[in-house]
């Protein structure tokens, strides 16, 4: 037979440092997309035949199943949105541009450093 002293406070902070991840994680997923949404949106400023599509780009962060995650594309519903598929990946007569990828990429390594972060922080 063994005792366990402290167990009642372990995990009180555990469920304390879920309450900090759920917070915290929307926060780093909304600052992600906005970077990417930035990033893709400064890639494709300045073209000629399409003006407009920087502001075409638009993110959501929705919450579902424990999970957060962030939505990040061009609009179809703004002007020149619907250029976003022919830019991002191209044609049989014109070459991809994946500024969306580009920027994806871009900010993976920030992301995680920003998840990692946030897990030190509602450990610590």
């Amino acid at each position: 037979m063994f005792e366990v002293e402290g167990l009642a406070r372990l995990e009180a902070d555990l469920a304390g440092a879920a309450r900090h991840v759920q917070v915290g994680a929307s926060r780093v997923v909304a600052k992600g997309a906005q970077n990417i949404k930035d990033d893709a949106a400064q890639r494709v400023s300045g073209l000629r035949h399409a003006p407009a599509l920087p502001a075409a780009l638009s993110y959501d962060v929705k919450w579902g199943g424990g999970a957060v995650e962030a939505e990040i594309g061009f609009d179809k519903g703004r002007p020149q949105g619907a250029l976003g598929n022919l830019i991002e990946y191209g044609s049989a007569n014109n070459p991809p541009h994946a500024p969306l990828g580009k920027a994806l990429e871009a900010e993976a390594p920030r992301f995680a450093q920003a998840i990692d972060e946030l897990a030190g922080e509602a450990l610590s």
